[in-house]
């Protein structure tokens, strides 16, 4: 049965269409000035000097890896409970994921358990800040720093999200951003990587589009120029009639965190008069922007069965995300009992209205 309540509907209205409409006018709808727009917006929201946008967070994640040199025989940490994509990004560089386990409590990366898994053959760490809670970076920027290691910031779900008044996707090496229809704010697809570093800005954006100058660079020079081909690139850029959304939902994205900010303390308050379920943890010293709600149910109710019942009732719910380690594909023998335990218990429910 369609849903009566479902568990997400992204917020739009006429300036969406607005800015796509500009768009269609000018007559340039792949990667050019709108993309350059967006791009522009979210660096200065963010505070960074860089920002290139992408078709989306798995892109961005592959093309940080890759402009840090991440390749075959490297291994690379990850948080274990994440989707998939931040493990799939590590493979596609041929290099190992190796998952780390998450607090129970917060769902992220447990920095008491990362030196643990470091050896010479890691380079980088992607702690993720699930949900738009951000992860403990003090303790991972000081361990990565003592063992020499990158740090990506898997920011999928927490653009605008705050580490003691620092965004997250500032503080690591690089930040990916997901603009996923589930994200705070959303272009269908669609992603960001944002960094301070010039180099790796400039190796993202060249990998970004098949390893040549970008149509709209060369559009910009009076001289006619033949692209080359200077390395193996891929085509991740985002067209303009993405970026039109993605311009007018930024305008949107502090009025929809303080939403969705509202409806947490009003889950929180609810769920004090229900037993069986945990609402979920805050960190001190973060801003939480709630990309989801996710509580975590008592281990004598079925999750599986309490989702089915509720769905007949015309509620939306759905799991949280996955333990990655346990993902056929990873051939993992990575044990990550949090994670686990967090996956099979996880509900995720109303996160906007």
């Amino acid at each position: 049965m369609t849903s009566k309540i479902p568990l997400l509907k992204p917020y739009f209205d006429s300036e969406e269409l607005e800015e796509i409409q500009k768009v269609l006018d000018s007559g340039w709808v792949s990667q050019g000035p709108k993309v350059k727009e967006f791009e522009d917006k979210i660096a200065e929201y963010l505070g960074v000097k860089y920002a290139i946008a992408v078709t989306n967070c798995t892109s961005a994640l592959h093309l940080a890896l890759l402009s840090l040199g991440i390749k075959k025989g490297d291994k690379v940490l990850v948080a274990d409970y994440t989707f998939p994509a931040t493990g799939h990004s590590v493979l596609y560089c041929g290099a190992k994921p190796v998952f780390v386990d998450v607090n129970l409590k917060t769902y992220n990366i447990d920095p008491n358990l990362i030196e643990g898994k470091i050896t010479e053959r890691t380079k980088a760490i992607i702690p993720v800040h699930t949900f738009g809670q951000p992860a403990e970076m003090d303790t991972i920027i000081e361990i990565a720093e003592e063992y020499n290691l990158k740090v990506i910031e898997d920011a999928a779900c927490a653009l605008g999200a705050k580490y003691k008044y620092k965004y997250v996707g500032t503080i690591g090496d690089i930040g990916c951003l997901s603009f996923h229809a589930r994200k705070g704010i959303t272009t269908g697809e669609g992603g960001m990587v944002v960094t301070d570093d010039k180099n790796l800005a400039a190796k993202i954006r060249n990998l970004s589009v098949f390893g040549m100058t970008s149509a709209w660079d060369r559009e910009k020079s009076a001289e006619f120029i033949i692209p080359e081909f200077t390395e193996l690139g891929y085509n991740y850029k985002m067209s303009d009639i993405t970026a039109a959304v993605g311009v007018a939902q930024l305008k949107k994205l502090d009025q929809i965190i303080e939403r969705k900010r509202e409806l947490a303390k009003y889950w929180d308050e609810k769920l004090k008069e229900i037993e069986f379920i945990e609402p979920p943890y805050v960190s001190e010293n973060v801003k939480h922007i709630y990309q989801s709600y996710v509580a975590l149910v008592d281990k004598r109710i079925k999750r599986n069965k309490l989702i089915e019942v509720l769905m007949k009732k015309g509620i939306q719910t759905q799991i949280g995300t996955y333990a990655s380690h346990i993902q056929p594909v990873y051939n993992s023998n990575d044990k990550c009992p949090n994670s686990l335990e967090i996956f099979n218990r996880s509900i995720a429910i109303l996160s906007n209205k």
